[in-house]
């Protein structure tokens, strides 16, 4: 025996207000998803230097996220007094914290050599800074050498990130509106000789153009990357 039941189709316009009813759904999960990722995904390329919290008595008209070594570079620049008052943050590469940081200015070429270099390393528990005159391939020393900028108010210490902050102000020339700067991180200090950094590309795409003054002063802008490459070692 066969039992027999009517099917009712529904209307048209029924299974449209369905469609569109899971369509709009689909599309507000997929917002909501989005919006949930993205403070992941900004933590993970490593946050906004507005998020850098410094010690007391430390601020900084601009800051910018650089575009390699997971760095970030805060500063004022007096235009009146030409001084660059600036902090540095990135993390050493080495295992702990271990290494060091290190960022400078170029005055003369887009690379290390011709740098004017600002280096810290924690030494005997305490980070301490130098300065280095980057002339060449030759490895570092344990001594600084002098800069072709006065520099003052040297200092290093540690975020809660594991984060090395850099701090330091230098006296720039008269006039000077943007300046090619570098920065590195290197992974070992043996006997306050900072070793040389890798040579993956993101340590070969750490430099780029500071605009000090002008529309562009917000901007940290990633100079042109090329085969060649000098080097702190």
């Amino acid at each position: 025996r066969y039992s027999w039941c009517l099917y009712l189709a529904p209307p048209e316009d029924m299974v449209s207000a369905t469609t569109m009813h899971h369509r709009r759904r689909s599309i507000l999960q997929l917002a909501l998803l989005l919006l949930a990722a993205s403070p992941a995904a900004m933590l993970a390329a490593g946050g906004s230097c507005e998020r850098e919290e410094f010690p007391a008595g430390r601020s900084y008209a601009t800051c910018a996220d650089l575009p390699a070594l997971g760095a970030s570079l805060h500063w004022t620049y007096d235009a009146a007094a030409s001084s660059l008052s600036l902090a540095f943050a990135a993390k050493p590469s080495g295992a702990s914290g271990a290494g060091w940081v290190a960022w400078g200015v170029n005055p003369t070429g887009d690379g290390m050599k011709g740098a004017q270099t600002l280096l810290a390393f924690k030494s005997k528990g305490a980070y301490v800074v130098n300065t280095y005159n980057l002339t060449g391939y030759r490895p570092l020393s344990a001594a600084s050498t002098p800069i072709a900028f006065e520099a003052t108010e040297l200092a290093a210490d540690e975020g809660a990130d594991g984060k090395v902050r850099l701090y330091g102000t230098l006296q720039l020339p008269k006039g000077m509106e943007a300046v090619n700067h570098i920065w590195q991180v290197g992974s070992t200090v043996a006997n306050g000789v900072p070793a040389k950094h890798a040579f993956a590309q993101e340590n070969l795409e750490a430099k780029g153009s500071l605009v000090l003054t002008g529309a562009g002063a917000t901007e940290a802008a990633p100079a042109p990357v090329f085969i060649s490459h000098d080097y702190l070692d």
